[in-house]
């Protein structure tokens, strides 16, 4: 492995991807992912960096069709209870499509594991520094895909402890994501949620800050 400075051709490479990635929910149905790229796509993934190594991440494939079938019931339990919840724009939510759990050529569950006991960088923030530290491995598996144009999803709406039972995870561990992964017929122009006018992202201009919080009211 190369420790040498990246040329001007490949850092705008890496931009490009950078700036195209999407969160999708549309994936071609009957598609498969070629083992190679499959574990190119996992190496990347398990190459992020993790606060005092802890490496917390463990990635579950999902490959029975009754599996998979379950946690699509747990998904869309979880879509109703949200669209209740949403009170004036339920039915707009319900338009929405927000997995694609049945179609996506591969589907993965990332679980925290159970807490290791590691201080190191975590003492005062034992849970958020493991949780940042997957999702780092997650957005690694994200850029990977879409550099392999590939597509991939984040799925969050569901029970936790439900996940957790169906999947025979051990006391301790907690699934944080369903990622959906495969080839997709197009990559969205923009973020669907903006294509939809359901919400726009916010200029970085409205969240760089110096020397302390300003502007900006919680």
């Amino acid at each position: 492995m190369t420790t040498a400075h990246f040329s001007a051709t490949e850092r705008e490479t890496l931009y490009s991807v950078l700036y195209a990635r999407r969160d999708m929910r549309h994936f071609l149905p009957d598609s498969k992912i070629d083992v190679q790229v499959l574990q190119r796509l996992l190496q990347a993934a398990h190459s992020a960096p993790s606060v005092g190594l802890m490496q917390p991440w463990r990635f579950i494939r999902v490959r029975a069709a009754a599996l998979r079938q379950q946690i699509a019931t747990i998904v869309e339990n979880e879509r109703l209870a949200t669209a209740r919840a949403m009170g004036e724009r339920d039915a707009e939510f319900m338009r929405l499509k927000v997995e694609g759990i049945r179609e996506c050529a591969e589907l993965f569950a990332v679980v925290l594991a159970p807490d290791d006991g590691t201080v190191f960088g975590r003492r005062t923030m034992p849970q958020e520094m493991a949780l940042c530290s997957a999702a780092c491995a997650i957005q690694n598996l994200w850029l990977a895909a879409r550099a392999e144009n590939l597509g991939m999803g984040w799925v969050s709406l569901f029970d936790p402890q439900l996940l957790a039972d169906i999947l025979s995870c051990p006391s301790g561990a907690k699934p944080i994501a369903l990622l959906c992964l495969g080839p997709v017929h197009e990559f969205y122009p923009r973020p669907m949620l903006e294509q939809l006018d359901w919400r726009q992202g916010k200029p970085l201009s409205s969240v760089l800050m110096e020397d302390g919080w300003q502007g900006e009211q919680p």
